[in-house]
């Protein structure tokens, strides 16, 4: 069985700019997504879906025949790419919401987009984060050894260290779990950064508390996760009832964590947790671009990846 790859590419890149899953940082113009998928297929994967918006689409798709023509699985066949888009519009019927809405409805929402298209055990990616080689090994064997079964769901942890941002302060989902490993809950954390006593600290959105001092290699979410597709339903009953909730709201969005947290708390699901030992970085404002454009020309400096990557 090869897993699937499904990547979170509709963001608009309002903070950045511009569609910055197409932004060429790699030496000869390799984006963010380039990388992951050239990791995911070392580690076996067989299949990527992208969820994007509707008015990019065909330039995505162009530039995906362009650059991955020809590319092979681990085992010979060829890569597959699927294109599916993520809308304002495309929710259940029967949902009252505000019209005045602008926004789509959120990760858990864009992954819902891929329910026909996905029908066994997958990952789910942002496209602008860089994961690192380990980390997709890592989910992809996991997500190997969950075929054929249900309710089984997990989250890579990355070190909170492995993951803070050189040009400012970060908010972090902090990861909390049982004696099995299985996620009890996401703490969101703000205002994170590493001060001159080389210890790491933050702020608690749970419980107010400002400037504490947090672990460094306590595991945070980067929004890389794994599923049984038996996750789609689950998540779509949950995204009915945040609709009656929460359909009249302007900006309120349907998240990954949200879903997951709710199928848990029903005894639906377990969700392990996973830890890697990759570095994370990505883009979220221009200021980021030159930082990681440098830490890809070093990765190629050193071997880890082949330049040109395809």
């Amino acid at each position: 069985m090869k897993p699937t790859l499904l990547v979170l590419a509709a963001g608009m890149g309002s903070r950045y700019g511009g569609l910055k899953q197409m932004d060429g940082l790699g030496p000869n113009g390799e984006t963010i997504i380039d990388y992951s998928i050239y990791d995911a297929v070392a580690a076996g994967f067989g299949k990527v879906v992208y969820i994007v918006r509707e008015y990019f689409k065909a330039d995505m798709e162009k530039r995906v025949k362009e650059r991955y023509s020809g590319v092979k699985c681990i085992d010979g066949t060829p890569l597959e790419f699927v294109f599916v888009t993520q809308e304002l519009s495309k929710i259940p019927s029967g949902y009252a919401v505000n019209p005045d809405r602008e926004k789509p409805w959120g990760t858990a929402h864009a992954v819902l987009m891929a329910k026909d298209v996905i029908h066994e055990p997958f990952a789910v990616i942002n496209g602008d984060d860089y994961y690192g080689k380990e980390s997709f090994q890592i989910l992809g064997d996991w997500l190997r050894s969950r075929e054929g079964k249900s309710g089984a769901y997990s989250i890579v942890g990355f070190e909170l260290e492995n993951t803070l941002s050189e040009s400012g302060t970060v908010s972090r989902g902090i990861c909390f779990y049982d004696k099995d490993q299985h996620l009890t809950g996401v703490v969101e954390h703000l205002n994170i950064g590493k001060e001159a006593d080389g210890k790491v600290y933050g702020d608690n959105s749970d419980t107010g508390a400002k400037h504490i001092e947090l672990d460094g290699k306590a595991l945070c979410s980067m929004n890389m996760w794994g599923f049984t597709p038996d996750y789609f339903s689950g998540s779509e009953g949950m995204f009915g009832e945040f609709l009656k909730a929460y359909g009249m709201e302007l900006k309120k969005e349907f998240y990954i964590p949200y879903a997951v947290d709710n199928i848990v708390k029903a005894g639906k699901a377990t969700c392990d947790v996973l830890s890697t030992p990759s570095k994370w970085f990505g883009v979220t404002y221009k200021e980021d671009r030159p930082g990681v454009v440098a830490k890809f020309a070093e990765l190629v400096a050193k071997g880890v990846y082949p330049s040109p990557l395809y």
